[in-house]
């Protein structure tokens, strides 16, 4: 601990946003990080715990006591090599994650937290600015390949994994560019692109082959993913090729809301809305774009992607937007002495939320209208919590006037036609069966095939991703060459 006063002495300082109106005129990254010094000094309020609660709720094991001391002493190469001996990837989860770590961080029981997650961002940009991130290619091929299927943070963390083993490594994805749901379910203005693109070429350096637009399995007709793809490789063809499959795609199946109205134009899943505009920001053209320009619009969902979908409406210029959660808004402040180190329930505003938003709490949707088969509003009522359960509160019906609708309730599950294909049992909700702990960690119901992220444990958050890619990664080595090296 560099400066033993350092977090009686120091306020956090935290990162700075464009001006509303500024940022609102275009769909880049509008975080302004933190300058060397503001760095160093949410670095010297760091207490190096001897129990350090921050590094066991980072889903990863940050070393994060040490890499914010380096940062404090200005050590920043060594800082990067700390950072990135848990994490692949920091410039991702040092924008998008929510920060679990700054939740169990010892001064955040009465003070505020260290700015850890502003910190990683600061380091990573540095290591990217002074050239320290650079590929590691293996010493030696081992002869064996391995198939990973899905491109998302959780395949992109084991392929480099397994290329830096020594084993021949390919990545196949059914969009047409690399990333999974970071590529197209997040927006541009929370992750620029260009961030897994120079991933994507340092991977390519470290020896691992990319293959996009391709599906796995067998995929319904029907399935809109079907217009995504140029070619279809069986699960049979991969297990023939392969000494190993990893699979590790996203949970792309959407909760629906089965009311009447559901099949009026204008209701859509948040994913029909949000990749249309990255696509259209890589510069794409799309016949038929979903837009909110001039709309009314409502989200229901009041998680992350609600909040991108609040976002991006934004963006596009809607007369108004409203975001739905159907329970009721939790506290402005959590009960710290009884949920540190946890993550607490507390109402979280986004920047989204900031740029233009009204919020309903405790309201559910009971169904939508609509004039001429286009969706014109929603009916709703009130919900109140009794007895640990939700209930409607008689009396309370509303109706809202709506011209486009998202639907960000979250996912129930990853795509089934994949599980299937390869004879994979799932579990009670729909994901691959493997465990985490114990012998054949990772590993389904069929031999060398093998799961992670959300494939496995269904959504959740991009850090929990990268986490078990790099174990599902030590695990297929481990089958392959019966020890590994590789870090847990």
């Amino acid at each position: 601990m560099g400066n033993p006063t350092g977090f009686m002495e120091l306020a956090r300082v935290g990162e700075r946003y464009e001006p509303v109106t500024q940022r609102l005129a275009h769909y880049r990254e509008f975080v302004i990080s933190l300058e060397e010094g503001e760095a160093r000094q949410q670095g010297a309020r760091c207490m190096d715990c001897g129990t350090p609660f921050c590094n066991h709720g980072c889903p990863v094991n940050n070393l994060i006591p040490d890499f914010n001391d380096l940062v404090y002493r200005g050590q920043w190469r060594r800082a990067s090599d700390r950072l990135h001996a848990t994490n692949n990837f920091p410039e991702f989860t040092g924008r998008i994650c929510p920060a679990p770590c700054e939740a169990a961080c010892t001064l955040n029981i009465n003070s505020d937290a260290v700015g850890i997650k502003s910190i990683e961002r600061a380091i990573i940009e540095r290591a990217w600015a002074e050239g320290w991130v650079a590929p590691q290619p293996p010493v030696q091929a081992t002869g064996k390949r391995v198939a990973v299927v899905g491109s998302g943070p959780a395949g992109l963390a084991a392929a480099q994994q397994l290329a830096r083993a020594g084993h021949a490594v390919t990545v196949y994805e059914k969009n047409d560019r690399i990333g999974g749901l970071l590529r197209y379910g997040i927006p541009d203005f929370k992750l620029d692109k260009g961030q897994i693109d120079r991933r994507m070429a340092q991977l390519q350096a470290e020896g691992v082959t990319f293959e996009t637009g391709v599906l796995v399995g067998e995929w319904p007709e029907a399935s809109p993913v079907q217009n995504l793809a140029k070619r279809t490789v069986s699960a049979q063809a991969l297990r023939e090729q392969y000494h190993a499959v990893l699979l590790t795609g996203g949970a792309e199946q959407p909760r629906d809301l089965p009311v009447p109205g559901r099949d009026l134009a204008g209701v859509h899943f948040a994913m029909e809305f949000l990749p249309q505009q990255n696509r259209v920001n890589a510069g794409d053209k799309l016949k038929k774009q979903i837009r909110a320009e001039g709309k009314h619009v409502i989200v229901i969902g009041g998680g992350d992607t609600g909040s991108d979908c609040v976002g991006t409406s934004r963006r596009q210029g809607a007369a108004s937007v409203t975001q739905f959660e159907v329970l009721p808004q939790p506290p402005e402040q959590e009960d710290k002495p009884l949920t540190w180190p946890y993550w607490p329930l507390k109402l979280r505003t986004s920047s989204s939320h900031d740029e233009g938003c009204t919020r309903e709490f405790a309201i559910a949707t009971q169904a939508f209208t609509g004039d001429k088969g286009k969706v014109s509003g929603l009916r709703t009522i009130r919900m109140e919590m009794a007895g640990g359960k939700l209930r409607e509160v008689a009396g309370s019906e509303q109706t809202f006037k709506a011209d486009l609708v998202l639907l960000a309730m979250g996912f129930v599950s990853p795509v089934a036609s994949v599980l299937e294909a390869f004879g994979v049992t799932p579990d009670a909700r729909g994901n691959a069966r493997a465990t985490t702990d114990g012998p054949g960690c990772y590993a389904t119901s069929v031999r060398g095939v093998f799961a992670a992220g959300d494939m496995r444990r269904g959504q959740s958050l991009v850090v929990w991703a990268i986490r078990e890619g790099r174990q599902a990664a030590r695990e297929v080595d481990a089958f392959l060459m019966g020890t590994s090296v590789l870090p847990r």
